[in-house]
């Protein structure tokens, strides 16, 4: 396909525009990274019957299928539509025709860790949580990432986007189960930060140093350490990569909820309709919030919202980042 191509039809419908002339390549969402395996017979079919044979992973935990022409577009969409009404629709995303492909591509597919489901360090179930947020915020064209990690080792590296959604928990103490072993004591002080103390032979948790990873209730012998059955989450903003200034995302708010989290996304998306620089093909929500400022951001997304009591909100936030005039530095 020649110079006719309309690019932003295109990757709205979730293809890409590739090097290769008159090829595209069809992006997959898998919402928190899991599906059942029906669905690869879908994607094995499609690659190998009209892309080139080969199927990408892409860091986003979907797939791309590249090697298609443009104009056989609107079968791969009919092809493409047991997974979108399994994945999507199944789950409540607002679809309303399948076999059209999918409708919107700047909100990237929502990634997580593996959790509970399967490791014992997770404190929820990061999947079914991925497919919540998906359904409230897709289909969007506003360019978001959304990562979701069961505790604080952070494995889907939520720091590196716009929202990082970490799971913790607050440990609950039963003081006369407690036989003063120490064991709670000696692996948060080498393995996490240090939270806990012995006082007069029983265990003092510091609340401020607790990040809530959970280690003290797997190491207790006696039980003594247990998980609050509230979920609570640590909410970390602005990650990014790219060229202009890749940096780690900071914490908002911590202890809280998970309807806080959502209604923070949500209002998120509105403060980006409000404030996006319309003349820019885009505009990633990081740079919005560097131009308006933290405080603007923060009293917007936070209006309307009632924070549960534990919850904690960032006064201030100083990204850093790399800045690539700091190359001044840098022998020549």
């Amino acid at each position: 396909m020649g110079l006719d191509v309309n690019r932003k039809a295109i990757t709205k419908n979730a293809y890409r525009i590739t090097k290769v002339r008159g090829k595209t390549a069809l992006r997959v969402r898998v919402p928190g990274g899991h599906l059942d395996t029906k669905q690869f017979a879908v994607i094995h079919e499609i690659a190998d019957k009209y892309g080139n044979g080969t199927v990408h992973l892409t860091t986003r935990q979907g797939f791309e299928i590249p090697g298609i022409d443009y104009e056989l577009m609107p079968e791969i969409n009919k092809m493409i539509a047991p997974v979108i009404e399994d994945l999507e629709v199944a789950i409540g995303v607002p679809i309303a025709d399948s076999k059209a492909g999918y409708p919107a591509a700047g909100t990237r597919n929502v990634a997580a860790c593996v959790g509970n489901r399967v490791c014992p360090f997770a404190n929820i179930d990061t999947s079914s949580l991925a497919m919540r947020i998906e359904k409230e915020i897709y289909p969007n064209n506003y360019h978001a990432k959304i990562a979701i990690t069961g505790c604080p080792n952070d494995c889907i590296k939520s720091r590196m986007h716009d929202f990082g959604i970490i799971a913790i928990t607050e440990p609950v103490y039963e003081y006369d189960r407690c036989m003063g072993c120490e064991a709670c004591v000696t692996n948060c002080k080498k393995k996490v930060t240090g939270a806990l103390t012995m006082h007069n032979g029983k265990v003092k948790r510091d609340p401020r140093r607790c990040i809530g990873c959970g280690e003290c209730v797997l190491k207790c012998p006696t039980a003594s350490w247990t998980r609050n059955p509230t979920k609570f989450f640590d909410l970390i903003i602005m990650g990014r990569t790219g060229k202009k200034n890749p940096r780690i995302a900071e914490r908002f708010i911590q202890w809280c909820t998970v309807d806080v989290v959502l209604q923070v996304i949500n209002n998120t998306y509105t403060f980006v309709d409000k404030y996006i620089d319309r003349s820019l093909p885009k505009e990633h929500i990081g740079y919005i919030v560097d131009r308006m400022g933290y405080q603007l951001f923060r009293d917007g997304v936070l209006e309307g919202i009632k924070l549960n009591p534990e919850a904690r909100v960032s006064k201030h936030i100083n990204w850093t980042g790399f800045l690539y005039t700091s190359d001044i530095f840098m022998d020549d």
